[in-house]
């Protein structure tokens, strides 16, 4: 009877140790799932799909960047996450250079505010960041069309003057600088954009188009051609303006890209110095160089942004850093953009 009694107690004890462990095991199980399904939604960059463990959820903050050429080689732009390249007078470019996986130290040249750079800035929410403006820009910022921080009311104090160039090549600011200016503002520095669309790496092995190595961009003026090259050991872009690589200023560190957007849209020049009005809302044909490879694309202006589709479905991106060229319809695409593949 007392053995009977001894084995039903070890046996009820052994299936209580049993149970307990099963369900540690299976909690254990349902964290790590947790974890895993975390990690895959909030690890990764919106405006470059990379995947990080460090703050993803911050603002992004877009800089204009001076592009005459004496503001290169300029600083920051091997960090920015998406640049766009646009005319600003004449035949000379002005950058908007969109940070958020990264934060620069130093960034600048920076250059003064156009409508259509604010119009791209806004569709990210952005905090807007340049030194001075058109006046169709002021009438925006003016009336709080975008959180701004503007170099006029703050030379000297956010964003300082260099001795090696002359104004009005000569202004930077840091990301520290900008952070300060925005708690001074009361602006919200958290929340990030809304993800682009990326491949996956099966579709990114998997990409198809017609093999280009070397590319270039016309704007009219030769200081503001853009050349591209394809690095294969790298699988990366390197920019060139008008023959001369694009690096930081003071390391030299290369400007290296993921993809490559180039778009035609209506262009207007509206006053006597040449300042212009550019129509980025219709879409219109592109250009999308991925991998060594270019496709034929549209874009269409979604929810503020430009996003490249191609027989009404949305394209994705390669994961990484990507560099936009927007250039007037007139003579359009197939005059202003040249490629060739190296044998």
């Amino acid at each position: 009877m007392f053995t009977k009694k001894f084995l039903f107690i070890i046996i009820a004890i052994l299936l209580l140790a049993g149970c307990s462990t099963k369900d540690k095991t299976e909690d254990k199980q349902d964290d790590e799932t947790v974890m895993k399904n975390t990690d895959a939604s909030s690890e990764v960059f919106p405006l470059t799909g990379t995947s990080t463990k460090e703050d993803n959820a911050r603002r992004a903050v877009a800089v204009m960047i001076n592009n005459h050429p004496q503001a290169r080689p300029q600083s920051g732009l091997s960090e920015a996450d998406i640049v766009y390249e646009l005319l600003a007078e004449g035949d000379i470019t002005r950058l908007l250079a969109v940070f958020q996986s990264e934060t620069p130290d130093q960034i600048g040249p920076v250059r003064s505010a156009r409508d259509y750079y604010i119009e791209l800035a806004k569709g990210l929410d952005c905090l807007y960041v340049c030194h001075g403006n058109s006046p169709e820009a002021k009438t925006m910022l003016d009336k709080g069309y975008i959180d701004n921080l503007n170099g006029l009311y703050y030379d000297g104090t956010l964003f300082q003057r260099t001795s090696d160039r002359k104004a009005p090549h000569n202004s930077y600011t840091s990301f520290d600088s900008i952070e300060k200016g925005a708690e001074e503002k009361g602006y919200d520095m958290t929340g990030a954009p809304e993800p682009f669309t990326f491949l996956t790496e099966e579709e990114e092995k998997a990409l198809q188009g017609e093999p280009v190595s070397k590319i270039e961009v016309i704007y009219g003026g030769s200081s503001s051609n853009v050349q591209y090259e394809y690095e294969k050991t790298e699988e990366k872009y390197t920019r060139y303006s008008d023959g001369e690589q694009t690096v930081e200023n003071q390391s030299e560190k290369p400007v290296l890209l993921d993809n490559i957007f180039i778009i035609e849209a209506a262009h207007q020049v509206v006053d006597n110095k040449g300042r212009r009005k550019i129509e980025l809302k219709s879409g219109g044909k592109g250009y999308l160089l991925q991998k060594g490879k270019i496709n034929e694309v549209d874009w269409v202006n979604k929810d503020e942004r430009i996003i490249p589709v191609k027989n009404g479905k949305e394209v994705g991106f390669v994961t990484g850093k990507t560099w936009v060229n927007i250039i007037p319809d007139e003579p359009g695409l197939d005059k202003n953009v040249s490629f060739s593949q190296e044998n």
